[in-house]
């Protein structure tokens, strides 16, 4: 373990090849037999059903309740929303037969060309065609609104570059997808569901958002409006972390979904639908994690505290444990998730670069001296600092410590955020920055064309209009137009 340690290759010398060294090396997860499909381990897993579980809790405060759709859409559902289509069909997995064969000339197994299927299938990429087929059964008046469903599941892109957590074919996610009876309605259940993903960002991942809205051209396919929340790795590259859409009333008009409103007539339901990723998981990583290994919040970190013992005899052992059990039991009981890795298979040496490897928040050390003295060696992963605390009371003590660590990382990441952000004036200030990283804070005309030809000249995209942005009288950096705002540029993953 010291040795894949001192081996992990440097962010300031290669920032990628850092990431998925240290994916791999901290046991998130690995390649698997199926080109871009990962295996995610159970250290890796475990980060995502602590977030898993967070988020639900606060989508289930809101009212939602989870289902599950099937995984395999008839592929004429997809083309019944142009716009749909249009932005996922290079990116469907189709299923075409039912049944394989041996082969006649003894070659191994291959498809029974008598089993092909009367209708192809699309292995979900989203849900939202299935899910609106479905809600046409549902919905029939205005007492059946809203209806407020979640599901988490996995979905399949069929993407050529892809990169663990990042950007991965398969990749779990949750997506939820809400009908209401008016516009007005589903507009705020929206904005509701980008507020919720911007919370969980900053008080569980530590992570400093930005909420906006996407331009057209950035805009989920088939919706009105997206809305999302941005944040910003070490590098200064963007990472889009949660997307809400308001998808006005495309998906009932598609799949028929209408309803018979208070004034009894005849309306079609109005909709959103939003989600969140493993790519958050990547987040976590690019915005906290150091030479050393991961830096986790922890409020997401699966072992918040680890406790290694150093001894030379099995009675100092056992004398430890004598002290380390009934404070694992009381950390416990404050909700704090703790290992006492007494098990004698490793030096402590390894340990200590293992768990600092793995980001593990807190870790205790303590000997036959610390006992004698009444004292434990506290240190704390995302500074590296070690200190003696007292023995008495250190439950509550880490737990302070723990909460101490939470704030300090997002402080952090928010002054990292702060020190790369720049407001840029002109085009050749733009392009001397953007090759800098960071986010720009410049004046865009408003069109398409001036959008795209920004990003086919210097490979930067709008990353959002924020919601918060002032009205401010300015010219677009790139035609000198007028504009009545600032949106950020940035490069991103």
């Amino acid at each position: 373990m010291a040795k894949e340690l001192k081996n992990l290759t440097k962010r300031s010398e290669n920032y990628s090849q850092w990431y998925n060294e240290l994916v791999v090396k901290a046991d998130l997860a690995e390649q698997s037999a199926v080109r871009g499909c990962m295996v995610i381990k159970p250290y890796g897993y475990a980060i995502w059903e602590k977030m898993q579980r967070q988020l639900d809790d606060m989508f289930k405060l809101t009212g939602v309740q989870n289902a599950y759709f099937p995984l395999l859409i008839p592929k004429s559902f997809l083309s019944r929303e142009a716009e749909h289509v249009e932005g996922f069909a290079k990116e469907c997995a189709v299923v075409t037969h039912h049944r394989l064969m041996n082969d006649p000339d003894g070659k191994g197994v291959v498809v029974d060309p008598e089993a092909r299927l009367e209708e192809e299938l699309i292995i979900r990429p989203t849900s939202e065609t299935i899910i609106w087929n479905t809600y046409k059964n549902w919905v029939s008046s205005w007492r059946d609104l809203p209806v407020l469903c979640n599901q988490w599941c996995n979905v399949m892109r069929w993407e050529m570059r892809t990169r663990l957590f990042l950007r991965t074919a398969e990749f779990l996610w949750q997506e939820g997808h809400t009908a209401h009876a008016t516009r007005d309605e589903a507009e705020q259940r929206a904005i509701q569901m980008l507020n919720v993903y911007a919370d969980f960002a900053e008080k569980y991942m530590a992570l400093p958002v930005i909420k906006g809205i996407k331009t057209a051209n950035e805009r989920f396919a088939g919706a009105l409006e997206t809305y999302t929340i941005e944040a910003m790795m070490q590098d200064g590259k963007a990472l889009q972390s949660g997307t809400s859409h308001f998808l006005g009333q495309n998906f009932a008009k598609a799949f028929d979904v209408k309803y018979i409103n208070k004034e009894n007539t005849l309306d079609y339901v109005w909709a959103t639908s939003w989600g969140v990723s493993t790519r958050l998981i990547g987040a976590l990583i690019m915005t906290h994690s150091d030479d050393n290994g991961l830096v986790l919040p922890p409020h997401l970190a699966p072992i918040q505290v680890v406790i290694v013992p150093v001894y030379k005899t099995d009675d100092q052992l056992q004398a430890i444990n004598t002290v380390v059990n009934p404070i694992v039991a009381n950390l416990q009981a404050l909700g704090v998730t703790v290992k006492y890795d007494n098990a004698d298979n490793k030096r402590p040496g390894f340990k200590f670069a293992d768990y600092e490897l793995k980001g593990v928040p807190v870790r205790l050390v303590l000997g036959a001296r610390d006992i004698e003295n009444g004292t434990v060696e506290v240190m704390r992963r995302d500074t590296l600092e070690k200190h003696e605390a007292p023995l008495q009371g250190i439950e509550q003590y880490v737990k302070n410590l723990l909460e101490d660590i939470q704030q300090g990382i997002y402080d952090k990441a928010l002054r990292q955020r702060e020190a790369m952000t720049y407001r840029v004036d002109t085009w050749d200030e733009f392009k001397a920055q953007i090759e800098k990283g960071g986010f720009l804070l410049a004046h865009w005309d408003g069109t398409t064309e001036t959008e795209e030809r920004i990003k086919e000249e210097t490979k930067a995209t709008i990353r959002c209009i924020p919601l918060d942005a002032p009205d401010e009288q300015g010219r677009c950096i790139y035609t000198g137009r007028p504009s009545s705002r600032r949106v950020i540029f940035a490069r991103n993953y």
